[in-house]
């Protein structure tokens, strides 16, 4: 058991120096960046998509999926959702 250990330990310092970062910081980014995945293809904009694109693809969806026009509650809070994840990248990196 102590070995395995010792071998989990210097695996994550191996991360650590190869990368600059925690295992596990790592693949909390794998889950960010699946969901921004995710996001772009609801609102169907590219990765390079710019604040005033995420916008307008936003407010296209939303006219689609709007309880009003036959679409559901769950729709438009996943639109809003999508717009607010990708629009937070954009601050973060911008």
């Amino acid at each position: 058991m102590a070995k395995l250990l010792t071998i989990l330990l210097l695996a994550a310092l191996a991360c650590r120096v190869m990368t600059g970062h925690w295992p596990w910081k790592l693949w909390a980014k794998s889950e960010r960046s699946q969901a921004e995945v995710q996001a772009r293809a609801l609102l169907g904009v590219s990765r390079s998509a710019r604040r005033e694109e995420i916008v307008d693809a936003h407010r296209r969806l939303i006219a689609q999926v709007h309880p009003d026009r036959g679409g559901s509650n769950e729709a438009v809070h996943d639109a809003n959702a999508a717009r607010d994840l990708l629009l937070a990248r954009l601050e973060r990196t911008g």
